[in-house]
Formats: C-alpha cells, sequence, structure tokens
C-alpha cells in the first residue's frame, strides 16, 4: 500500500490517528515531529525558542527529507511541514497526504499549551492566526479531507480507510 500522509493544525490528531491508522492497517508510523527531537537532541519548543521559526523549518524539511519513502508507512508530519514545499513534494510522491481538517474555534479549545507545545510560530500569533496562515497549505496539499469534528480516532480511522479504498481502486 501507498504511504499515507498526514497533515493538519496542531491538536488536530495526527499522531494520535496516525498510530492507530497504523495498527489498523498494517503498516509501519513515522512521526516527524519526534524525527526532528531525534536529529537535534532537543525537544521542539526548544529548538523553536533557540533558534527561532525560519531555522526551524529548516530542521523540520531535513526531517521530512530523511523519510526513508518504502511503501507501508503511516507518517505523521509536524502542523507546519506544509511550508516546506520540497519535503511535501517528496513524501507526496510515495502517498496520499490526507488533511484532518478541525475548525478553529475546536482548535482553540484543545490546544491550551500552545507557548510549550513546539508550535513553528511567530511569536505573538495567536491560534487563529496560525490556523488561517496554514489552512490554504493544508488544502493545497491534501488528496483526501477529513473533517474531523466530532468524530472518535476509530471514526476518522475508519473513514481514512474507506477514503484510501475509493481512491485505491481508481487508480493504475
Amino acid at each position: 500500500m501507498e504511504n499515507i500522509i498526514l497533515t493538519g493544525m496542531p491538536g488536530c490528531g495526527k499522531s494520535t490517528v496516525g498510530v492507530i491508522l497504523a495498527k489498523t492497517l498494517g503498516m509501519h508510523f513515522i512521526d516527524t515531529d519526534l524525527i526532528i527531537q531525534i536529529q537535534q537532541k532537543e525537544k521542539l519548543q526548544a529548538l523553536v525558542d533557540k533558534y527561532g521559526v525560519d531555522r526551524f523549518r529548516t530542521f523540520e524539511e531535513k526531517a521530512l527529507l530523511s523519510v526513508n519513502n518504502k511503501e507501508d508507512t503511516v507518517i505523521a508530519t509536524g502542523g507546519s511541514a506544509v511550508f516546506c514545499a520540497d519535503g511535501m513534494e517528496y513524501l507526496k510522491k510515495s502517498g496520499i497526504c490526507i488533511y484532518l481538517e478541525v475548525p478553529c474555534d475546536e482548535l482553540c479549545r484543545r490546544l491550551t499549551n500552545i507557548k510549550t507545545r513546539g508550535i513553528s510560530a511567530a511569536k505573538g500569533m495567536s491560534i487563529e492566526d496560525i490556523f488561517n496562515q496554514r489552512r490554504p497549505y493544508y488544502e493545497k496539499y491534501a488528496d483526501i479531507r477529513i473533517n474531523c469534528l466530532n468524530l472518535t480516532i476509530e471514526e476518522i480511522t475508519e473513514r481514512i480507510t474507506e477514503e484510501i479504498g475509493g481512491i485505491n481502486e481508481h487508480r493504475p
């Protein structure tokens, strides 16, 4: 099976859904935020604080490009991965990109730790600012969009599985 690349805002469930989806489909799982932390030997927030957003994005690009693009892997990307054009194009060559959509007001409810979570954004940006900045990029890379509002992890996993089945039926 092709790789499955999950994108979306912090708090949308990429990592959680990714693990369950990988187990459900019998696939490998990779979280690119963890790759950044391993490569740089620091937590995400420390990297953003120490180096700033632009330098963090170079770390993120490096992490995306380091992913072994073998098939059968669910890849949870960091929320700002969509700003790394080379990395996203590299990942998309091996799979289907799924945007996990969650409305901004729900993200505001979920994200209570914006200053410590490791979100790559300019100082002073609100969740709404980040959401509005990133949404067009999530939409640009998405092959599939899943509205995750009021769905359980299992329901999101089921929807993804159904959508992927539909796409694979129409591919040569």
